[in-house]
């Protein structure tokens, strides 16, 4: 069996009760190939997912042909808990790697409702950390230059990882191309490029073969502007991704 990571080191932290519970709810796993759409948009659905292995995003496919991302996930997030009250989505949901999921029917949703409203409001709090990264991704989109968008999203996604235990605070899995890490900063691919440059030779981070290398994790977020306060972390994970290693957990 494996283990949801759902909210770990974060302030609303499931009990050993509550994950069991959670886990009680699973209808099936289910693995999906990489670049392949999960859930198609405007498709009615009567399950939701809960991401196990991998990374996956949200996003949308413009009439001009161009891909927007509005969110990545990485492993432990409910990619789609608001479809059990939506019952469809207004974006696609889609495999970034080979990706395995779990999968709980929106009956199961309902009784946890009716039966724990505690472990409820902690499925709600998933959905209010959906809102406020978005809220945040406007901000960096708005109020960022490229060099400063490109940092702010690599230091929010050491942070997510940094709670589920995925990042050390200086190397991680970052399985997305140029153009995939440009359709998240509203950047082209030749921009992208000549930012991730300009970020290793300011000795900040490096990427190489799918894995960032974060050389200066204090500068990137000065740089970048980045509290990771919107993520809800616990004390001592928040410290670790603001670079504020002594601060007391």
């Amino acid at each position: 069996m494996f283990t949801i990571n759902l909210l770990r080191n974060r302030s609303a932290e499931l009990s050993d009760q509550e994950r069991s519970v959670v886990e009680g709810a699973i209808s099936h796993t289910q693995t999906f190939p990489a670049k392949s759409v999960v859930v198609r948009q405007g498709t009615p659905v009567s399950v939701s997912t809960l991401l196990v292995e991998g990374f996956m995003t949200r996003r949308f496919d413009a009439q001009d042909g161009r891909r927007h991302l509005v969110a990545v996930h990485v492993p432990g997030d409910f990619v789609d808990l608001h479809a059990y009250v939506l019952k469809k989505l207004d974006h696609d949901v889609g495999a970034l790697t080979e990706v395995t999921v779990a999968i709980f029917t929106h009956e199961s949703l309902e009784k946890i409702q009716a039966e724990d409203s505690a472990l409820a409001r902690r499925l709600w709090f998933s959905t209010l950390l959906d809102a406020a990264m978005h809220r945040q991704w406007i901000y960096r989109l708005a109020s960022l230059n490229a060099m400063q968008r490109v940092a702010h999203f690599l230091c929010e996604t050491n942070a997510r990882l940094l709670a589920i235990g995925a990042s050390d605070g200086s190397d991680f899995s970052l399985p997305m191309t140029q153009a995939d890490i440009g359709e998240v900063c509203g950047l082209t691919n030749v921009h992208v490029s000549r930012v991730l440059r300009e970020l290793r030779e300011l000795g900040l981070c490096q990427l190489r073969s799918s894995r960032m290398n974060v050389l200066d994790l204090r500068g990137l977020t000065e740089l970048a502007l980045f509290d990771p306060e919107y993520l809800y972390l616990n004390r001592q994970t928040a410290a670790r991704a603001a670079a504020q290693v002594g601060s007391s957990p």
